[in-house]
């Protein structure tokens, strides 16, 4: 095998690579000798067909296999011989293959840099912490009860309004026939009007109406119904109403605690606060885990291979377009927003690499334990659809393997604050939860001088998409 140097510029390699073709059809041979034991040719027994048929009969038949295997193994060595470390999959190109003839290709691939670590022991990091006041636990029963709302029936003889709760019978049919349908009919039903929950123009027929009251109520269905019987056709409901009922708010109480599943209030204050103390606590730990992404970068300045730079990039460009593609008002991106985003990307490879060094320096591991609690946390996240999120991951280990990158950074991150020097601040809550300056840009200090050791980062991705600076259009597109 002889390989030829076709160029070389910082991390890009090209080389081409040229395969005698004695040795190609040494495993042409091999190949066919497995074909023969299997292959049926009258005349001849199983296993005796001799090799010169064999060859006219299946030899272009396998070439193609062997092309395959020939390019692989080829690809492999150079790799190993010439002591390269791939960003990635090498770019295969054949140039010239034919029975009886050499095997010419093509590889290109980028390569991993070589880099220095900075001494992560001791480096200072800020802690911001924040007290949980009995106002914040106020504020958040606040919110609980008012997804919560009783009601009560209404006192006096008034009629129906929106916002007010019903309880009705009613029965319908289809117009044109006079059929009723399945689905079209209940007793004691209770419906919020206003709440949209019936098909367009049910509800608003049913203000101004008062218990006791009977009407029909005639409404079309949308073209794009989910019952297609239905769809586009007018309908008239028959509809006596029982009672009216005002929406009540909850009162935090011991009653309503008992409704949540608790003893009494203090066990449902308690609760509230536990909840509040871990959300801070995973904030706290995000600003930490952010500064010292900003550390790293900013102590760290190496050629990145172009290709994890391109993908990361068009992987970051569709997660914001499609983002977009759901807001009609949003614009395209601007060409300083697509610098902004190029700027992100390379950061984000660096991290990846810089983190992937520092664990392989530790020795970090990720065991399939840890990996199953990661899928557990995933599924726990779609109640009742748990057995499927499982079939995903079984079905897909490709994504199982991307649970896999954020726990080794965790655990990366987890080492550098163990040894790092950190400072507790207290502040406010609206300080702790405030988001980051979105157009502020990390400023890189001078690059770190490079290593000639041979290293071999884990292909590990620095996963934090959550702690980078978006492009502010982004910001604004969401605000519309």
């Amino acid at each position: 095998m002889q390989v030829k140097e076709i160029s070389n510029e910082g991390l890009s390699h090209e080389l081409e690579v040229t395969v005698p073709a004695n040795d190609i059809d040494v495993t042409v041979v091999d190949r066919l000798k497995e074909v023969i034991k299997t292959a049926k040719q009258p005349g001849f027994r199983p296993g005796k067909m001799p090799m010169e048929m064999a060859r006219k009969k299946y030899g272009r038949a396998v070439m193609g296999e062997v092309l395959e295997t020939v390019v692989n193994d080829s690809t492999k060595k150079v790799i190993e011989d010439k002591k390269l470390r791939p960003a990635g999959q090498p770019k295969i190109e054949v140039k010239e293959f034919d029975e009886g003839k050499d095997l010419v290709f093509s590889m290109k691939l980028d390569v991993l840099p070589d880099f220095d670590v900075m001494d992560t022991k001791g480096l200072k990091v800020n802690k911001l912490v924040a007290k949980i006041e009995d106002e914040q636990i106020d504020e958040a029963l606040t919110r609980i009860t008012s997804q919560h709302k009783g009601s009560e029936k209404i006192k006096g003889d008034r009629a129906t309004k929106k916002g007010d709760i019903v309880i009705m019978d009613f029965k319908g049919r289809t117009a044109d026939d006079n059929v009723e349908h399945q689905g079209m009919a209940a007793q004691g039903h209770k419906l919020e009007l206003g709440s949209n929950q019936f098909i367009p123009g049910f509800e608003d027929q049913m203000v101004g109406k008062k218990a006791g009251a009977k009407f029909d109520v005639n409404v079309s269905f949308p073209e794009e119904y989910q019952a297609p019987d239905l769809a586009g056709r007018d309908a008239i409901f028959e509809v006596e109403i029982h009672e009216i009922h005002e929406v009540t708010e909850a009162k935090v109480d011991d009653a309503f605690a008992k409704e949540l599943g608790f003893d009494d209030e203090a066990g449902l204050r308690d609760a509230v606060k536990h909840q509040l103390t871990s959300d801070y606590s995973n904030q706290t730990r995000m600003k930490m885990k952010r500064e010292l992404l900003d550390i790293l970068d900013d102590n760290h300045d190496f050629d990145i291979p172009q290709g994890m730079m391109d993908a990361e990039l068009e992987a970051i460009t569709k997660q914001i377009e499609s983002e977009r593609a759901q807001n009609p008002e949003a614009e395209e991106l601007t060409d300083e927003e697509k610098e902004e985003l190029e700027t992100i990307s390379e950061r984000r490879v660096r991290l990846g690499l810089v983190i992937a060094e520092i664990g392989q320096k530790e020795n970090v591991q990720v065991n399939d334990q840890e990996l199953q609690r990661a899928v557990i946390t995933e599924a726990q996240k779609y109640p009742g659809q748990e057995k499927m999120v499982f079939e995903f991951y079984q079905k897909n280990p490709q994504m199982l393997e991307n649970l896999r990158a954020p726990l080794f950074e965790d655990k990366v991150v987890d080492i550098i604050f163990d040894r790092a020097e950190i400072t507790e601040k207290e502040v406010s809550i609206e300080e702790l939860m405030k988001e980051d300056d979105e157009d502020a840009k990390p400023k890189k200090k001078k690059a770190a001088k490079k290593s000639s050791a041979k290293k071999k980062p884990a292909a590990k991705k620095s996963d934090d998409k959550k702690d980078d600076k978006k492009p502010a259009a982004k910001k604004k597109a969401a605000k519309k």
